[in-house]
């Protein structure tokens, strides 16, 4: 959301309420041109989870312990999705970061990594979770780019994988080193 843009408008109540005495309004204009609008009426689930991610970025610090997002990537790929990844990496050195993700993009950033399967056996259905690492990971990330683990896929998650480690190396150890 590269030319998005949030307004705050704070007012004044009548009296102090159970949220104190001023009413806040996020407003959303999400594209050159359109017009701010509340963003309960304008935005789109993965707007308010992106939203809500640069929200938390920008005020995150050690009181709160966990954060977990769940859509913050709906709807975006490529240039966007790796931004997503690596916004979220950042958030990661002051908390844990919990996300739930379908995109290659966002997941090579993490420090680690879980399959979640659901199955059936016609009566029950259960989900099981398995943590991907090595190898596992890199076919895991190839499937999730093309549904199957070919060796162009291989490739292009191995890029991702390099490309996030640089990131975080360069987060971890300043800039110039990675």
């Amino acid at each position: 959301m590269p030319s998005a843009r949030l307004v705050v408008e704070v007012a004044r109540a009548e009296g102090l309420g159970a949220s104190g005495r001023d009413r806040v309004t996020m407003l959303l204009a999400p594209h050159p041109g359109a017009e701010p609008r509340p963003i309960q009426k304008g935005a789109s689930g993965g707007e308010l989870s992106r939203i809500m991610l640069a929200i938390e970025v920008a005020l995150a610090d050690d009181s709160v312990p966990t954060m977990v997002f769940d859509e913050v990537d709906a709807g975006v790929g490529g240039a966007a999705a790796i931004e997503i990844g690596r916004r979220l990496a950042r958030l990661a050195e002051r908390c844990q970061v919990i996300v739930v993700t379908h995109l290659a993009q966002v997941a090579a950033f993490a420090e680690s990594q879980v399959r979640v399967e659901k199955g059936t056996d016609g009566r029950i259905t259960a989900s099981q979770v398995a943590p991907v690492e090595g190898d596992d990971r890199l076919a895991e990330l190839a499937r999730m780019l093309s549904g199957t683990a070919s060796e162009t896929a291989l490739a292009h998650a191995r890029e991702l994988l390099d490309d996030a480690r640089g990131t975080r190396a360069v987060a971890d150890n300043g800039p110039g080193v990675g």
